[in-house]
């Protein structure tokens, strides 16, 4: 089999109608779309829950509860392996972390996770540290603080 040999299967692929050329198509004139109406126009039809002027049943239903989603704070996450681009001793912060380019500014901290291998001997500042990253930072010898 060649690549100029392939044809997609039978019946799978149909040309499409062309709207519009006259009478002898059957879908001249109208296109297909009737006479007059709210589907026959050039923007027809109706937005997306609009139920023919009956209330939506969006607005129906009885809304309850409380969504955090506007307020809660979003933390960028880093793994403990990550932190080996750095030099023993270094203080990392949100601040270094941006430097390097490892998070976006519009995280509101960063959180230390604990999945691969730390070498470097760190001295951490996290607004979140899970337990197996602190205990991983301070077997290298570093210091693991939540601020």
């Amino acid at each position: 089999m060649k690549l100029n040999e392939l044809k997609p299967a039978l019946g799978s692929t149909t040309v499409g109608k062309r709207k519009g050329r006259g009478p002898g198509t059957g879908n001249g004139k109208t296109a297909g779309r009737g006479h007059k109406g709210q589907w026959a126009r050039s923007g027809g039809g109706v937005r997306a829950g609009f139920e023919g002027g009956q209330m939506p049943i969006t607005r129906r239903l009885p809304k309850r509860g409380f969504n955090n989603k506007k307020f809660a704070k979003v933390y960028a996450e880093i793994n403990v392996s990550e932190l080996n681009v750095f030099e023993n001793g270094t203080v990392v912060t949100f601040e270094t972390l941006l430097e390097k380019g490892m998070v976006k500014k519009t995280a509101d901290g960063v959180r230390i996770l604990g999945k691969g291998e730390l070498t470097a001997k760190l001295e951490v500042k996290a607004a979140g540290i899970t337990a197996s990253a602190k205990e991983k930072i301070e077997a290298a010898g570093g210091k693991a603080e939540v601020i």
